[in-house]
């Protein structure tokens, strides 16, 4: 049986900070995530692609997921992101993770080859079998090049009961639509959790479960408000917020990959922490830092 942790509700992708020399700031990164659970957030998730992953090897990853149980410390729920292109490496990654002491996994499906959907449904089978933990599925169809579908999560819902939920990372109301209506129909626990900021409000309106978006790294406050609100009852309040979260994708087109972008924003709205990333990433031009400062202050956001 899967644990039975509520992955619901507002759930940073939590950025690594890095030293100069690309090591794990452990300093920077534990006040990031102290300053996260301060906010209220229901959860953390750590080495999704904000955290970098991709560019990290595996001793790295097993390293920062170890750091990240361990700070935090069962204060929170902990995901741990695990997949990638080789599927070994993912098994292998995910019972590290049990092994640590993690409360989940986020699995992203494989990408470079475009995979038939028998031998997705296989692929995340074999990892739900792999471990004990509840495994969260992630689709980010537009770096990943392959949508899983609502009918494919339904049927790996249908089959592994500790498949227990989605990060739809998807510019499209109607698939979240789609999402929540084919899969919790069948298994109403099964957590449709949004992952751009734009998102949140509609997912909860349709009957979804939160939000794993970047912006809760900076701005953590506008996120919890907005769900307490519709918690509440208090629609008008939750759209106050959510006129101000419908900006915050301006700031994804300052660079590609934006993760050097968020952390620029973590600085701008008052964490002093180190803002350097792994390539491909680069520092952050001057002119786009400026453009974000301005978009920030726009929103009264620092």
């Amino acid at each position: 049986m899967p644990q039975t942790v509520n992955f619901s509700g507002i759930i940073p992708p939590v950025s690594t900070i890095f030293t100069s020399d690309g090591q794990l700031d452990k300093q920077g990164t534990a006040a990031l995530i102290d300053d996260l659970i301060a906010a209220e957030v229901d959860g953390l998730f750590f080495l999704g692609s904000g955290g970098e992953f991709s560019q990290l090897s595996a001793k790295e990853r097993k390293e920062i997921a170890e750091f990240a149980v361990c700070h935090v410390n069962r204060r929170v729920p902990v995901l741990i992101g695990t997949g990638g292109t080789n599927a070994r490496e993912t098994l292998h990654l995910s019972q590290h993770a049990e092994a640590s002491g993690a409360d989940g996994i986020v699995v992203i499906n494989p990408y470079y080859w475009k995979v038939s959907e028998q031998n997705l449904i296989d692929y995340y089978q074999q990892v739900a079998d792999s471990v004990t933990l509840p495994v969260m599925l992630y689709n980010f169809p537009a770096l990943t090049g392959q949508d899983l579908t609502p009918s494919l999560v339904k049927r790996l819902a249908d089959t592994r009961e500790n498949i227990v939920g989605i990060k739809d990372t998807i510019d499209s109301i109607a698939h979240l639509r789609a999402m929540i209506i084919t899969v919790k129909s069948a298994h109403p626990n099964f957590c449709v959790l949004s992952g751009f900021d734009d998102h949140l409000f509609n997912t909860l309106l349709l009957g979804g479960d939160g939000a794993i978006s970047a912006s809760s790294n900076f701005a953590p406050q506008l996120s919890v408000l907005l769900l307490r609100a519709y918690r509440s009852g208090d629609l008008d309040l939750a759209a106050k917020y959510h006129q101000t979260l419908l900006q915050i994708p301006q700031i994804y087109q300052f660079d590609t990959p934006f993760v050097n972008v968020i952390k620029e924003a973590i600085v701008l709205c008052g964490r002093e922490i180190s803002t350097w990333t792994l390539p491909p990433s680069r520092p952050l031009a001057p002119q786009s830092r400026a453009r974000l400062k301005q978009l920030l202050e726009q929103l009264e956001l620092c």
